[in-house]
């Protein structure tokens, strides 16, 4: 590939976050040759990202790769890959939510994808974590619509609404086909009671009060406090090999999550850190894994949530909130958990890395 050579990409809102899809077949196969030509498309290692198209924040400095579903009950493969703003990494060590958001749209405006009637189901095969999920898109005349009245918290205007289902992502990353790694529903981790779990997203879990915090700071706040940061941090990296996850100085996972009363209606509040920055939101999976921590008997989550009635959670954040759908068996296990999302298409053309 020399410099001339531009890449086939689609650069998209996929919720609360936005990133660069691309086909697999338009990026080299090498990992290592693959992951230079995206940090060089980004702009990283920079704070600015000034010689690239990302936007100087891990929420719009993320990638979409696409390819056709290697599995039977799938239609389309989606690999995820974090680009670290100012570090010269590239991690697939995580699934992510939002971003998913735009896969569908994406895989049918690539061909991946045929539109089927006014609303295409497209199932789609998460490689980060085994999972699949299924998103269901409008494409009135067989084009996608991405148009209309849906509204989520984060995103300026309405959209069409892509609802997203998931079943079978408790341990997606930490193993075991079980939610909580450790077995227990509280841990202590350098003396704060944690809950460690994954339901989509490894996350640990704890009161804002217990780290000296009230958890309704802004995210400016939170991203100043050095000695909070730096307690954070310690607990991240006990709680890693703890989940399964290994050593995790260089991972992006587990994400850190401080819970607190619901401020405005919801289930409960939250502040996240993706680590080790602030979330301006919360992430689509870590929505489902901090509903699912409020029915964990005893956890940290637990004891401050209001458990809606109707399995509509609507997870706190600092720029709104975030709706899960938790479904239930007869004995309060979870066996499913969805989401609404949106997306957008902002270009489509050719980048040059």
């Amino acid at each position: 590939m020399s410099d001339m050579d531009g890449i086939p990409c689609i650069w998209m809102r996929g919720g609360t976050s936005k990133g660069a899809y691309f086909l697999a077949s338009d990026l080299p196969a090498e990992e290592s040759a693959r992951d230079d030509v995206l940090l060089r498309i980004m702009g990283s290692p920079d704070p600015r990202q000034i010689d690239g198209i990302g936007g100087a924040d891990p929420l719009t400095s993320k990638v979409a790769i696409l390819a056709p579903s290697s599995r039977a009950d799938a239609d389309v493969d989606y690999l995820f890959l974090q680009v670290f703003v100012d570090q010269a990494l590239v991690s697939g060590a995580q699934a992510c939510g939002n971003i998913l958001a735009g896969v569908g749209p994406a895989a049918i405006e690539r061909g991946l994808v045929a539109a089927a009637g006014d609303v295409t189901s497209v199932r789609i095969h998460m490689l980060n974590t085994g999972e699949v999920a299924v998103a269901k898109v409008e494409t009135p005349g067989g084009k996608v619509n991405y148009h209309g009245t849906a509204t989520i918290d984060g995103v300026p205007g309405s959209h069409a609404p892509i609802p997203l289902m998931f079943t079978n992502i408790a341990g997606s990353m930490t193993g075991g086909g079980v939610m909580l790694p450790t077995g227990t529903g509280v841990d202590m981790v350098e003396g704060v009671a944690c809950t460690l779990i994954d339901n989509g997203m490894p996350c640990v879990i704890m009161k804002a009060s217990d780290l000296g915090v009230t958890g309704t700071e802004s995210r400016e706040e939170l991203e100043a406090d050095a000695d909070l940061k730096a307690r954070v941090e310690a607990i991240r990296l006990k709680a890693g090999p703890m989940m399964n996850l290994g050593d995790v100085t260089e991972k992006s996972v587990p994400k850190m999550t401080l819970v607190s009363a619901p401020q405005s209606g919801g289930a409960i509040s939250t502040r996240s850190f993706i680590p080790h920055r602030c979330h301006a939101s919360i992430g689509v999976f870590a929505a489902v894994t901090v509903a699912s921590a409020c029915l964990v008997e005893g956890s940290p989550a637990a004891e401050l949530a209001v458990i809606p009635q109707d399995g509509r959670f609507a997870i706190e954040h600092p720029s709104g909130a975030a709706e899960v759908l938790i479904e239930t068996d007869e004995s309060g296990g979870i066996v499913a958990a969805g989401t609404l999302r949106t997306a957008r298409k902002l270009f489509a053309g050719m980048v040059f890395p």
